[in-house]
């Protein structure tokens, strides 16, 4: 398994546009792509412009693969201009 962690710093005037785009294409992700088998979107009241992103691929040509796909395109573009910062870290590896 191939594990991508995602921490999103959403403007704050642009969070109630962000979140729904978010979650259709984390939705999307799950149900269109045979290599992703969880897509978290996470947030937390007390930081409301941060969102926390687990995904989890059957290995790293699957999310290459999603990287590609048109719903992430299209999500991708949507919200370039929503996002203040953004840190991908991925993990080759998932220990069970």
């Amino acid at each position: 398994m191939f594990a991508v962690v995602v921490t999103l710093s959403i403007l704050p005037d642009r969070l109630e546009e962000f979140l729904p785009l978010m979650h259709r294409n984390a939705t999307a992700s799950l149900t269109e792509e045979p290599g992703c088998r969880q897509f978290d979107v996470a947030t937390d009241p007390t930081r409301p412009e941060e969102v926390f992103l687990y995904e989890l691929y059957v290995d790293e040509a699957a999310f290459q693969a999603h990287l590609t796909t048109e719903h992430f395109r299209t999500f991708d573009a949507a919200t370039g201009d929503m996002i203040a910062r953004k840190s991908v870290t991925t993990y080759a590896q998932v220990v069970q």
